[in-house]
C-alpha cells in the first residue's frame, strides 16, 4: 500500500498521506468511532481507486447517474426532500421556470400580466400535451393548486400557497389566480419543483406512476435501487438528446467513487467526499466539473430546549465552531463559508452582519458568564446533534464534537436514516441538527417560511419553534413588498437581526461539484444543483480534450 500519494487538482497539490488525515483529528477525536472510517478511506481508497481497470464502452444515447438516496416521493404536490423536487422538475412542468441567472421566464405559460397587485392572469401555450397524450388545459392548473389548498389531502406545500384566495378557469388556455393580499414571491413559487402540474383527476397512487408534461417522462421506479426516465418525444420544448437516463441509488459513497472509477456509472453530482474526487479525476476516463452553489448546509437549533433557549449558549458555539478549518480539510475547499441562509450573489444579501470567526477563548467566557463552568471533568454541558448517515455528515460531526470539547461541551452524535432525520426535525425532536437547503433559499420569502412564528411545520419550517416579534413583522412587509429596493431594505434588517439572534448557525454554501466520463464534456451546472442540465446534454461519443481544473 503506498504510504504517500501526491496528486493535483486546479493546479493545487493535495497530499493524501494516514499520519496527515490523522492530524485532522486531535488526539481526543483520535479515538471517536469515526476515525477509523477517515482514516481507512484517506489510506485505502489511493490504492483501490487508482488500481488497472477497463471502464466500459459509452452509450451517448443512455445515462447512469449515481444518487445517494431514493427520493421519497416523486409526486410534486407531496415532494419536498431535495432528490424529489430535482426529479420533479424533469418530469413536470410549471406555469414558470428559472434560468441559471434565476430569472424568471414561461414554462408552461406563453405570456401573464397582473391588472392588479392581487390578481395574476396566466396564457397557457397552446398544444402541449402530457405523458399519456392527454392535453394539458387551465383544468390541470386549476386542479393541481386546489388539491394542494385542500387541507384534507395534507400537502406539505399548502402553507405556500395560503395566500390563494380562488382560482378560474375561464377557458382552456386561461388560468386566473386571486390572491387574498399582495405576495411579492408569488411567481417564485411557480416553478416545477415547486409546483409541477398534474393531470386533473389524478388518483392517490398518483406518485407511483406519475405523469408530467416535462422533457422526460417517468418509466419505473424500483425501491432503493433505481428510477428510470426516458426522453418525452412530444416536448413542447427542445427535446433532450438524451434517450434514457438511470438514477441508480447508491448509498456508500466509496461504492459510488468504484462505479464511476470502472465505468459502470456516468455521473454524480456532489455525492463523493472531498477526499475521493481527486483521486477519480486523475483516471483518464473520467473529468470534473463545478461552479459554486447556493445550498446552504447549517446547524439547526431548537429554540424551545431550555440550554439553547439562551443566546450566549448559541453565540459560544458559534463563536468555537471552526468554519474555514472544515471547509479547508473535510470539503478541500470546495464550499464558501456562510454568514445568512442568502448566498452572496443574491440581490437582497446583506453582507455587514455579525460575524463568527472562531474564537474558543470567548466562547469559553461567555458560557463562564451564562453561568455553566466546567466541571471537575472539565465538561460545562451536554448536547445531541442529529446528522444524515452520509459519510461526509459524520465527519463533520465528529470534527464538532472535538471543536466543542476545547469549549467544555460535550456533543453526541446521532446518525440518522435522512427520512427519519427530516421526520425528527419536522416534529421538534432535536437539540441540533446538521442540514442544507437546496434550492428554498433563492427568493427573500425564504425568511418568512423558515423564520417567521406563523410558518411553524406543517404550515412551513420553523422546525426550531424560533419566534422574535420582529422577524414576523418584517417578514410580513418582505411578503407584500413589490418595490425591490423597499424590499432588500427589509431584507437587510432581516438578515442583521438573524445574525445576532443566531436561530440557525451558518456553515457553508456548497459548492457544485460533479465528477463523471470526460465524454460528457463540461456541464453546465446549475448554482442550485438541480437536473435541468441533463435536457441539453448532448454527450460525444468519443471522450473529449481534458480541460484543465
Amino acid at each position: 500500500m503506498p504510504r504517500h500519494v501526491k496528486l493535483q487538482l486546479k493546479q493545487s497539490p493535495i497530499t493524501v498521506v494516514p499520519s496527515a488525515a490523522r492530524n485532522l483529528l486531535s488526539p481526543a477525536a483520535r479515538h471517536s468511532p469515526l476515525a477509523p472510517l477517515f482514516l481507512l478511506v484517506t489510506s485505502l481508497l489511493p490504492c483501490v481507486l487508482t488500481s488497472c481497470s477497463h471502464p466500459t464502452k459509452f452509450d451517448p444515447t443512455s445515462l447512469t447517474f449515481l444518487i445517494e438516496a431514493n427520493p421519497v416521493n416523486l409526486d410534486p404536490r407531496f415532494a419536498t426532500d431535495g432528490q424529489s423536487q430535482h426529479l420533479d422538475g424533469l418530469i413536470f412542468s410549471g406555469l414558470l421556470a428559472r434560468d441559471a441567472q434565476m430569472n424568471l421566464h414561461g414554462d408552461l405559460a406563453e405570456s401573464w400580466q397582473t391588472p392588479d397587485p392581487v390578481t395574476y392572469v396566466f396564457h397557457l401555450k397552446p398544444n402541449i400535451h402530457f405523458h399519456d397524450r392527454r392535453p394539458l388545459t387551465s383544468a390541470d392548473v386549476k386542479f393541481t393548486f386546489d388539491f394542494i389548498l385542500n387541507s384534507a389531502n395534507k400537502s406539505p406545500k399548502r402553507g405556500g400557497f395560503r395566500i390563494i384566495d380562488k382560482i378560474e378557469a375561464p377557458d382552456p388556455l386561461t388560468v386566473v389566480f386571486h390572491l387574498k393580499e399582495p405576495y411579492a414571491s408569488f411567481l417564485w413559487n411557480l416553478i416545477p419543483s415547486a409546483a409541477g402540474i398534474v393531470p386533473a383527476n389524478a388518483t392517490a397512487d398518483f406518485s407511483r406512476h406519475p405523469i408530467g408534461t416535462g422533457p422526460f417522462r417517468f418509466v419505473s421506479q424500483s425501491q432503493d435501487d433505481e428510477v428510470v426516465l426516458a426522453r418525452n418525444q412530444s416536448y413542447f420544448g427542445a427535446a433532450p438528446d438524451l434517450q434514457s437516463i438511470r438514477f441508480r441509488i447508491v448509498p456508500d459513497a466509496v461504492v459510488r467513487a468504484l462505479e464511476l472509477r470502472k465505468g459502470s456509472a456516468d455521473l454524480e453530482m456532489s455525492s463523493l467526499s472531498a477526499d475521493l474526487i481527486p483521486v477519480l479525476v486523475r483516471r483518464p476516463s473520467l473529468s470534473l466539473s463545478e461552479r459554486p452553489g447556493t445550498n446552504f448546509a447549517y446547524l439547526g437549533i431548537n429554540s424551545q430546549d431550555p440550554l439553547l433557549a439562551r443566546r450566549e449558549v448559541r453565540e459560544a458555539l458559534a463563536f468555537a465552531t471552526d468554519r474555514e478549518a472544515l471547509v479547508k480539510f473535510l470539503l478541500h475547499g470546495q464550499a464558501r463559508v456562510a454568514s445568512g441562509i442568502l448566498p452572496p450573489n443574491h440581490w437582497a444579501y446583506e453582507p455587514n452582519v455579525r460575524q463568527y470567526s472562531v474564537d474558543a477563548a470567548r466562547a469559553e467566557k461567555l458560557l463562564d458568564v451564562a453561568g455553566y463552568p466546567r466541571a471537575a471533568n472539565g465538561i460545562r454541558f451536554h448536547l445531541t446533534l442529529k446528522t444524515s448517515t452520509e459519510e461526509q455528515a459524520r465527519l463533520i460531526g465528529a470534527a464538532l464534537q472535538e471543536q466543542w470539547r476545547k469549549a467544555g461541551i460535550d456533543l453526541e452524535l446521532r446518525p440518522l436514516e435522512l427520512a427519519t432525520l427530516l421526520s425528527d426535525s419536522m416534529h421538534g425532536n432535536f437539540q441540533l441538527t446538521f442540514l442544507r437547503w437546496v434550492g428554498a433559499n433563492n427568493d427573500p420569502d425564504v425568511f418568512e417560511f423558515v423564520f417567521s412564528s406563523k410558518r411553524f411545520p406543517p404550515d412551513g419550517a420553523n422546525r426550531g419553534h424560533y419566534s422574535n416579534p420582529r422577524i414576523d413583522a418584517l417578514t410580513d412587509q418582505i411578503r407584500v413588498e413589490m418595490d425591490q429596493e423597499k424590499r432588500r431594505a427589509l431584507c437587510s434588517k432581516v438578515q442583521k437581526i438573524l445574525a445576532d439572534d443566531l436561530p440557525y448557525i451558518p456553515m457553508w454554501f456548497t459548492d457544485v461539484v460533479s465528477v463523471h466520463r470526460r465524454e460528457l464534456g463540461d456541464l453546465q451546472l446549475s448554482p442550485t444543483g438541480d437536473y435541468d442540465f441533463l435536457t441539453t446534454l448532448n454527450p460525444a461519443s468519443e471522450p473529449r480534450a481534458n480541460s484543465p481544473h
